[in-house]
């Protein structure tokens, strides 16, 4: 058993390096998991005879909480995420390096069947759009499936049009989810837009650029799609999205996954491009 006032001071090192320092985040999983904690009574008691309703942080969070998720359509990624999928009322933060791409590839999947569990057509849930930076490519859209009828753009140039604009989608009730692309923003608004999806029980994927890598955020989940491709490397599988999980409720991943997501059509193109042109003449 260990004492009470060498207990607590563990406690109070290990949450401080976890809030101080993302380098140092490795330190402190090494760290041995404490067994005991204090209650307001001064009463140590054994953290084991509560089960699984404690999450450990060298543990990925597997039915901890009750919180619904969405399948991301894709296997690789299921298996590495908490509860096996998008959280429904937590915020998901999607950083890439240049392609604007990648999120589609991504995310369609879940989206497409996240309106489609309404059954009828009719009653398919809203998909809403703020601040794409292109205008969405309908017939594309919907050969992967996306109710059209259910999708909602909105053009909003300022960071605070956007944040407003996401708050009140997220409020509606026939808005499953909301896409916002945000090239910058403080750490702040990011808290109350996931108070507003944790609120409300809604899908929340924020697009940012791979720059704001270094800056804190309180997404649940945060991906880093894509690589930073570097003069004389070979193009990358157009049939391939790389994901790197940066921040989940477990411990780190430290590989890149690679999620087979190939465009429809395309590697017809590109096959169809490689091909010698016939002789004339």
């Amino acid at each position: 058993m260990i004492k009470r006032g060498d207990e607590l001071s563990k406690l109070l090192f290990i949450y401080t390096v976890l809030r101080s320092n993302r380098v140092l985040r490795d330190v402190a999983m090494a760290l041995p998991v404490l067994s005991v904690v204090e209650d307001e009574r001064g009463t140590l008691l054994d953290l084991g005879q509560f089960g699984a309703a404690v999450w450990r942080a060298d543990a990925l969070a597997h039915g901890v909480s009750p919180q619904r998720v969405v399948a991301t359509g894709h296997a690789l990624l299921d298996a590495q995420l908490p509860g096996g999928g998008w959280p429904l009322g937590g915020l998901c933060e999607i950083l890439q390096h240049h392609s604007p791409q990648h999120e589609w590839r991504l995310l369609l999947p879940a989206l497409s069947a996240l309106q489609q569990a309404g059954g009828h057509p009719s009653a398919a849930a809203w998909v809403v759009l703020i601040g794409a930076p292109q205008v969405p490519f309908g017939p594309a859209l919907a050969a992967r499936g996306l109710n059209l009828q259910r999708l909602m753009w909105v053009t909003a140039s300022a960071v605070a049009e956007r944040l407003w604009a996401a708050e009140q989608a997220l409020r509606c009730a026939e808005v499953a989810a909301v896409l916002l692309w945000l090239p910058q923003v403080q750490a702040a608004a990011l808290r109350r837009l996931q108070v507003a999806a944790q609120t409300h029980a809604k899908l929340l994927f924020v697009l940012r650029p791979a720059r704001a890598r270094s800056e804190s955020s309180p997404a649940l989940l945060r991906l880093l799609l894509g690589s930073d491709q570097a003069r004389g490397q070979a193009l990358p599988d157009p049939d391939v999205v790389q994901v790197a999980l940066l921040k989940r409720r477990g411990p780190p991943l430290a590989q890149t996954l690679a999620l087979p997501a190939p465009v429809p059509g395309l590697s017809a193109l590109l096959a169809l491009a490689h091909r010698p042109l016939p002789c004339t003449g």
